[in-house]
């Protein structure tokens, strides 16, 4: 998935590919980087990343940021939604993708489509339950799975990616 984003008034552009706990990340041209990645709480994941243990608390900030606090450090990060930009100046999406995030925080109880499949805006792709409900999360528009970072039985944080469609 990328994303643009922006840390300390910079902008840059996050290249994130996540299988299980696995995490593959590049911030701009900065060399890639791999760690291990466990979210053992809603809002808090504990981060393996060149034989070092670190913990980043997560949490939303003011106008729309998000806030990471990793050893002491705050980071405020705002990421910038594709379909923002697109509604503003015509934007049309990071290399066309969108992504389906929580509403609000819940567990993957079933992956609806496997990743790589074709689907139609509004199909469902995962059911959520929260609050003791379940909800489908549906496609946003028509395309193809090309993310799924969650597996069934994870916990989500509201907001978290669920999926990215292309």
């Amino acid at each position: 998935m990328k994303l643009s984003i922006q840390v300390r008034r910079k902008d840059a552009l996050l290249d994130l590919t996540r299988t299980g706990q696995a995490c593959r990340f590049q911030i701009g041209s900065d060399p890639e980087r791999h760690a291990e990645v466990a979210q053992p709480e809603p809002g808090v994941y504990s981060v393996l990343m060149a034989g070092r243990s670190y913990e980043a608390r997560v949490e939303p900030g003011a106008d729309g940021e998000v806030v990471v606090v990793i050893d002491g450090h705050r980071f405020d990060i705002e990421v910038r939604d594709p379909r923002q930009f697109r509604r503003r100046n015509g934007f049309h999406g990071i290399d066309g993708l969108e992504n389906v995030t929580a509403p609000i925080p819940g567990k993957v109880v079933r992956l609806l489509v496997p990743l790589g499949a074709t689907v139609t805006s509004g199909q469902p792709l995962m059911v959520i339950e929260a609050m003791k409900m379940q909800n489908e999360m549906r496609a946003p528009k028509t395309g193809r799975v090309v993310s799924i970072p969650v597996h069934e039985g994870d916990t989500v944080a509201a907001g978290a990616v669920l999926a990215t469609i292309e």
